[in-house]
C-alpha cells in the first residue's frame, strides 16, 4: 500500500511538473524575436495555458501590443450585450498599413467579379482569423495571443514576406461574455496540483455555462440571422473586406482528437461551387503536414457539415471564400483524463495555434489561386443569374411594415442591393405597395446567399444536417414575396433604409383603435399598462366609419382613464414613435357590426411573467423567450431557477413559462406548480415540457409516435437510421383560427412555422379547440422522413388545458427560434395578454 501511494505521489509531482510549460512549447524555436514586443506572460503574470485567460486579461494585452509596433493595429468594432469590446487586431507589413484602405477597395472589385490576372498576382491574400465563438471552447482565444505575438515579433525573413503578402484580420475572442464567464468558472475551480478526474467540479460548469452569449444564444449559428451585435460587427467587417480564407477555432468532447474540412461531402449545400471544397481540401493538406510534425492526431471527413449558411465555417463558402472549422478536443479546464490520455489545456491551445500558423503558410502559398477563385466565384455569380429563370424577388407586408423591414435590415447588412418597388402590384392573395416593400434583383454578386435565403429546398443526396435544414427568410418573418421572371417593378436603390414610421393619426376625446398586425403591438401593450392607460382587445372583426378592423383590435377609451383626453393623446403619440405601430383616433363607437361598448371588447390586464431556468431547462430556449421580452417587447420577465422554486411564493405572478425541458429537477415541485394553475395561473409548457407535464398528470393529451422499426440496418448503420427519423429544423405551414386569441395580429388563415421535434399532438374533437392545425400537406422547406410528415399532417401545435381556476398552454413547436422567427413570436406574446380569454 505504501508503494502505492509512493508511486501515485510520483505521478503527480510529474504531472504537476510536466504541466509548466514555456514559449519554446508553442512557437518555433528558430525564430528571433523582437525583445522590445512584450511576450504574452511578461503582461499576464504566467504562461498561456496556466491559467484560462479572461477577456478583459486579453484586451489588456492586445492594447499594449498593438502600441508597440506597426505591423498591429487594433480597432473596436463594436461592443457585446455586457458592453465589452469586440476588437479586430489587422496584422500585416508597415507598408500595407501605410495603404491600407487602397489595398481594400481593389481587394473589394474582386467581389464585384473585377479584377486582371495581372492585378490579382499582386494583390494580398486576406485571412480572417476568428477564435472561440463559444466561450467555453477557450484554446481558441488562448492561442490568439501567441499568433498575434508571433506575428508582431519574428523579425524572420518569412514573417516579414508572409506580412507582405497577406493582410490577417485576428479575431481574438468572437464571444467577449462567454468567455470571461468560462474563464471565471474554471480559474475558480483549479487546483495548485491539477486534477484530470471526470468528476472534478473544474470540468462541469453550472447552467447556463459559457458556450452562449449574455442572452445565452449560440452565436455560431447567427452569422446569417445577425441578431446580436457580435454578429452584426462581425459581419460589417466581413462585407468590407471579403476575406479570402476565414478560420473558425471550435472545441469538441474530451475523447475528441482534432478536426479540420473538408467534411463530409455529401452535406455540402448544393449553391456551394465544388471548386470551394476543392480548395479547402487542399488547404487541409498544410493542417495536415503541420499538425503530422507535432505528432498530433486528427480527422477531416467523419463529421460536420458545409451546409447550413449560418455558421462561421460555412458563411464564407457562399461569399467567395473557403471557410474553415477546426475542433479540438477540449480539456474543459486545466487537465483532464481522456481516452487518449491526459489532456492538457497547452496542449490544446498548441494544435489551435499549430493549424492558424498552416492556415497562413496556405494563404501565403496558394495566394493567386485563392483570389482568383474570389474574383471568378463572383463573376460565376453573375452568370447564373443570366440563366436563372428568377430575376428579381418582391417582398413585404402590407399589415406588418415593421417585419419586412428587419427583414430588409439583414439583407442590407449582407451587402445585398435592395430597390424600392416601382409601382402596387395587385397579386392573388395580397397586394404588394411601394411604401411597405422591397425587391430584391437576382443580377448581383450576392446571387447564390439571396437564393439561399428565399428559395425552398425539400430535395436532398444526404438526411443527416449537422444544422437546420430550411432557413427561409419570408416564412421566418411571416412577410409576403414573389418571385418574378423580369425587373420590371424595380425601382430606386436604396442607399438607407428607413424605419417605418408610427404616428396617431389625429386627436380623440372618444377613443382610439390600433389594429393589431404590426410586430411591436405587444410593446405597445406593455407601455399602456406600464402608464396605467387602460384597454380592451376586441373579440371580433367589426367595422368603424367605414374601417374595417380584425380580431385582437385594442381599443383604447377616453373616458374613466386616470388621464384627461390631450395627456392620453401625448403619450400615444410618444408610444406610437417607439413601437412604429399607427393609432387611429375615432369619434363614435356606432358601428354596422357591433359597438365600441359591446361585451365583445374585453380588459387586457397587466400581466406579471416568470421564467424557468436552470438544469434540465433547453439553455437556448430559455434565452430566446428572455430576449424577445427584455430587448423586443421591453417587458420585465423574472427568471427563476427550477432549484429556487420549492421554496418561493407564486401568488404574484400570473404566468409561468416552462421552456424545453427535461429531467429531473422539477419533479420536488410538482405540487407548487399544480397548486399554481390550480389557483388561477396560466403554465406555458413548450416542446418537451409537454412529456414532462403529461407525465406528471398536468395535461390530458394524445401523442402521435413514430414506431417505425429498423428492417435490414446493420449495427454500422445504426446512427444514420436514427438521425433520419429526426427532425433537425425545418419549415412547416399551418392552418390558423385567427378568431381565437391565440391568433390575433397573425394577417392570414395560413401560418409558417419553424420545427425542431417529433412531439405530434392529435388534435382534439372540436375544431374550436385546435386553432393551430398543420396542414394535410405541411412541409414547406427542409427535411423530414416520410414516416414524421405523415404524422406531422394535420396534428395540433397548440392546445389548452383547463386545470381548476387556471390553464396550462402548450406548444409542439419553438415560436421564438433564434430571435429571427419573428412571424410566430405573436403566438407567445398572445398566449401571455390573452390566456384569459382562451
Amino acid at each position: 500500500m505504501r508503494k502505492l501511494i509512493l508511486i501515485s505521489f510520483l505521478i503527480w509531482s510529474f504531472y504537476s511538473a510536466y504541466s509548466q510549460k514555456t514559449l519554446d512549447y508553442y512557437l518555433p524555436g528558430i525564430h528571433n524575436y523582437n525583445q522590445e514586443i512584450p511576450t504574452p506572460e511578461s503582461i499576464l503574470g504566467y504562461q498561456i495555458g496556466h491559467w484560462h485567460v479572461s477577456h478583459d486579461q486579453l484586451l489588456h494585452y492586445m492594447r499594449i501590443l498593438s502600441d508597440s509596433s506597426n505591423r498591429i493595429k487594433l480597432q473596436i468594432t463594436g461592443k457585446t450585450h455586457e458592453d465589452r469590446p469586440l476588437i479586430l487586431l489587422t496584422i500585416t507589413s508597415e507598408e500595407n498599413h501605410n495603404n491600407l484602405e487602397q489595398i481594400r477597395q481593389e481587394h473589394y472589385k474582386l467581389s464585384q467579379g473585377i479584377g486582371t490576372d495581372a492585378n490579382i498576382s499582386k494583390m494580398p491574400v486576406v485571412v480572417y482569423q476568428g477564435f472561440s465563438i463559444h466561450g467555453n471552447e477557450p484554446s481558441g482565444s488562448n492561442a490568439s495571443l501567441l499568433l498575434a505575438y508571433h506575428l508582431v515579433a519574428s523579425q524572420n525573413p518569412e514573417i516579414e514576406t508572409l506580412l507582405k503578402d497577406t493582410i490577417i484580420l485576428l479575431d481574438p475572442s468572437c464571444n467577449p461574455d462567454g468567455l470571461q464567464r468560462f474563464s471565471t468558472w474554471v480559474n475558480s475551480h483549479r487546483s495548485t496540483n491539477l486534477n484530470p478526474d471526470p468528476n472534478d467540479r473544474e470540468f462541469h460548469e453550472i447552467w447556463p455555462s459559457g458556450r452562449t452569449n449574455h442572452y445565452w444564444f449560440d452565436l455560431n449559428r447567427d452569422w446569417l440571422l445577425l441578431q446580436h451585435p457580435e454578429s452584426q460587427a462581425r459581419i460589417n467587417t466581413y462585407s468590407k473586406w471579403y476575406p479570402n480564407i476565414l478560420t473558425d477555432h471550435h472545441e469538441m468532447g474530451t475523447n475528441s482528437t482534432f478536426f479540420f474540412q473538408p467534411g463530409i461531402q455529401s452535406r455540402v449545400n448544393p449553391l456551394t461551387p465544388r471548386t470551394n471544397q476543392e480548395l479547402t481540401a487542399k488547404i487541409g493538406k498544410f493542417h495536415a503536414k503541420a499538425l503530422d510534425s507535432i505528432g498530433s492526431l486528427y480527422y477531416t471527413k467523419e463529421s460536420f457539415d458545409d451546409f447550413y449558411y449560418g455558421k462561421g465555417s460555412t458563411y464564407p463558402d457562399v461569399n467567395g471564400g473557403i471557410g474553415i472549422l477546426f475542433e479540438q478536443g477540449s480539456s474543459r479546464g486545466h487537465a483532464q483524463n481522456s481516452t487518449n490520455g491526459i489532456l492538457e489545456f497547452p496542449f490544446t491551445i498548441r494544435n489551435q495555434l499549430t493549424t492558424a500558423f498552416s492556415t497562413l503558410d496556405a494563404a501565403k502559398n496558394m495566394r493567386v489561386e485563392l483570389l482568383k477563385y474570389m474574383r471568378d466565384f463572383f463573376s460565376e455569380s453573375l452568370q447564373l443569374s443570366k440563366s436563372h429563370k428568377t430575376k428579381s424577388i418582391i417582398f413585404g407586408s402590407q399589415k406588418d411594415p415593421v417585419s419586412a423591414f428587419h427583414l430588409a435590415e439583414i439583407l442590407k447588412q449582407h451587402d445585398i442591393n435592395l430597390y424600392k418597388l416601382k409601382e402596387e402590384i395587385p397579386k392573388s392573395n395580397n397586394i404588394f405597395d411601394p411604401a411597405t416593400s422591397y425587391v430584391i434583383p437576382l443580377d448581383q454578386k450576392k446571387h447564390r446567399l439571396i437564393r439561399s435565403v428565399f428559395e425552398n429546398l425539400t430535395e436532398f443526396d444526404d438526411s443527416l444536417f449537422y444544422d437546420v435544414s430550411a432557413w427561409t427568410f419570408p416564412y421566418s418573418f411571416n412577410v409576403d414575396y414573389s418571385f418574378e421572371n423580369n425587373q420590371n417593378n424595380l425601382g430606386t436603390l436604396i442607399t438607407e433604409l428607413n424605419a417605418p414610421v408610427g404616428s396617431v393619426n389625429k386627436s380623440s376625446d372618444y377613443a382610439y383603435l390600433i389594429e393589431p398586425h404590426s410586430y411591436y403591438v405587444p410593446k405597445l401593450m406593455r407601455l399602456l399598462h406600464k402608464s396605467k392607460i387602460r384597454f380592451k382587445v376586441a373579440m371580433k372583426q367589426f367595422e368603424l366609419s367605414k374601417k374595417k378592423y380584425d380580431y385582437g383590435t385594442l381599443l383604447i377609451p377616453i373616458q374613466n382613464q386616470q388621464y384627461n383626453s390631450k395627456e392620453i393623446f401625448t403619450l400615444l403619440e410618444e408610444f406610437a414613435s417607439k413601437t412604429m405601430v399607427t393609432i387611429n383616433g375615432v369619434d363614435t363607437g356606432l358601428g354596422p357590426i357591433i359597438d365600441l361598448g359591446s361585451y365583445n371588447f374585453k380588459t387586457v390586464e397587466k400581466p406579471k411573467i416568470a421564467l424557468l431556468v436552470g438544469d434540465g431547462i433547453r439553455t437556448y430556449d430559455a434565452g430566446e423567450i428572455w430576449h424577445l421580452f427584455d430587448l423586443r417587447f421591453e417587458t420585465p420577465i423574472t427568471k427563476i431557477d427550477v432549484h429556487r422554486l420549492p421554496y418561493l411564493n407564486l401568488d404574484d405572478y400570473s404566468h409561468l413559462i416552462l421552456p424545453s425541458y427535461s429531467g429531473n429537477s422539477l419533479n420536488p415541485s410538482i405540487n407548487k406548480l399544480k397548486e399554481f394553475v390550480s389557483n388561477g395561473g396560466t403554465l406555458i409548457g413548450y416542446r418537451t415540457a409537454i412529456n414532462w407535464l403529461k407525465k406528471n398528470d398536468f395535461i390530458d393529451v394524445e401523442l402521435k409516435e413514430n414506431e417505425l422499426i429498423a428492417q435490414n440496418v446493420t449495427y454500422e448503420q445504426k446512427f444514420t437510421f436514427s438521425g433520419t427519423q429526426q427532425i433537425g429544423g425545418a419549415i412547416f405551414n399551418t392552418k390558423v383560427d385567427r378568431s381565437h386569441p391565440v391568433s390575433f395580429g397573425i394577417p392570414k388563415n395560413y401560418l409558417s412555422t419553424f420545427r425542431n421535434t417529433t412531439i405530434f399532438l392529435k388534435p382534439d374533437k372540436h375544431s374550436y379547440d385546435n386553432p393551430i392545425l398543420y396542414t394535410s400537406d405541411p412541409l414547406l422547406s427542409g427535411y423530414i422522413s416520410e414516416e414524421n410528415l405523415e404524422l406531422l399532417k394535420n396534428t395540433s401545435l397548440f392546445k389548452v388545458r383547463r386545470k381548476g381556476s387556471g390553464k396550462v398552454l402548450l406548444f409542439t413547436d419553438n415560436t421564438n427560434f433564434r430571435a429571427f422567427w419573428y412571424g410566430t413570436n405573436r403566438l407567445l406574446t398572445n398566449a401571455i395578454y390573452f390566456s384569459n380569454l382562451m
